[in-house]
Parts: structure tokens; C-alpha cells; sequence
């Protein structure tokens, strides 16, 4: 059986890396979740880690500054993930953030020792099933559909360098619907995906 986590403990307002690849939904929660006040924090630093990502975040609304650093720029045949893993986790020192929130992040990392336990990922099903290489986003819920489920969720989880195995931290389950498409499935649970990482995140936080 594998030893608990300790999971670090961090004063509030915590300062938040967010790392994003696709349309920008999980950062802009975050940010919402922020204003509202359920989430003790602030976004100190956002990554993308491609140009349609970084401007999918600003036309929907995402008021964080964003950095580019472009996955396509590192090769992986020559350079493996080391070089782009650095790229991304100086850009966390330099900002000073605390905890590291993949949030729709498609590339992956290999995470530094400084950063260990300290960050997040939040995947569209009730992991370990549905997860993997290649499974994200719309692909996770055709498959749930195609299987047949009557139940599905997310996952918040610390991230590991690999896709979808490490430590589980909260989940949160919904019900598939007969007549559920992708679509409507995806919308149901991102519903969950919103309370989850808030939930997951103030785990760690402590009254600063």
C-alpha cells in the first residue's frame, strides 16, 4: 500500500500557477471562484502552451496576464520533456507561485523537485478509468458514452510524470443521462470540475 501524501500546507491568499492548453473554462472558474471569495488565492502566473490556447483564455474573458511558452518549440524526439518542463517551472519561480493548477493542460511534465505534491490536475472523469495518454476533453466522454456508464465525475489529483496517476485528492460523480451527448455530458460535469479544484485547493490552504 503507498505511504500518504503529505500534502503542503499553504497560507492564504496562495499564489497560483495556472498552466493551459485549451479554451481557458477551469482558469477563468478560478478566477470567478477568486472574485467571489471560495477560493483564498490569487493567479499569479498563467501559462499557454499554445498560441490558440492563450487566445481562446482572452476572448472568453480571462483578465490574467498570459506567457507563451509553445509546446512545438521543444521537440520531443530530440529533447524529451525535460527542456520544456524547465521552461514552464521557471516561469512558476519567477513568478513566486505556490501551488501549479493544470487546467485543461495537454503536455506533459516532468515536475521538478521544488514543486513536488504541489501540483494539481483536474481530468474529466472518475479516474483510473478513462485517463491516459490521449485521453482528454471531449474524447473522455465519447468513451464513457461508448461504455455505456451510468455514472461518471472528475478527478482532482497531484500530478506525477505521467498522465493521470498520481495521488487522488476529490472527486465528484454525476449521473450520465440516456439521451446524454458528449456535449451535455462534458457541460454536466465541468459543473463538478468548478466545485472540485476549489475544494481540492483549500485543502492546503491555512489562514494566513
Amino acid at each position: 500500500m503507498p505511504a500518504p501524501v503529505q500534502l503542503p500546507s499553504i497560507a492564504t491568499p496562495a499564489r497560483l500557477g495556472v498552466l493551459i492548453s485549451g479554451g481557458g473554462s477551469t482558469l477563468l472558474n478560478l478566477e470567478q471562484r477568486i472574485a467571489d471569495g471560495s477560493l483564498p488565492a490569487t493567479v499569479a502566473a498563467v501559462v499557454a502552451s499554445n498560441p490558440k490556447a492563450m487566445q481562446a483564455a482572452r476572448d472568453r474573458g480571462v483578465a490574467s496576464p498570459i506567457e507563451l511558452i509553445e509546446r512545438a518549440r521543444f521537440p520531443r524526439a530530440t529533447t524529451g520533456v525535460g527542456p520544456f518542463s524547465q521552461a514552464v517551472f521557471d516561469a512558476m519561480r519567477e513568478a513566486k507561485v505556490d501551488l501549479v493548477c493544470m487546467a485543461g493542460f495537454l503536455s506533459l511534465l516532468r515536475i521538478s523537485a521544488d514543486f513536488e505534491h504541489r501540483v494539481f490536475n483536474i481530468h474529466p472523469s472518475l479516474l483510473p478509468a478513462f485517463g491516459g495518454p490521449g485521453m482528454y476533453g471531449r474524447r473522455v466522454h465519447e468513451a464513457v458514452l461508448a461504455h455505456g456508464c451510468k455514472v461518471t465525475g472528475c478527478t482532482v489529483h497531484l500530478a506525477d510524470d505521467t498522465y493521470d496517476t498520481g495521488p487522488i485528492l476529490v472527486q465528484r460523480c454525476c449521473k450520465v443521462l440516456p439521451d446524454d451527448t458528449p456535449d451535455t455530458l462534458a457541460a454536466r460535469v465541468f459543473e463538478e470540475e468548478k466545485v472540485a479544484y476549489t475544494e481540492a485547493l483549500c485543502a492546503v490552504m491555512t489562514a494566513g
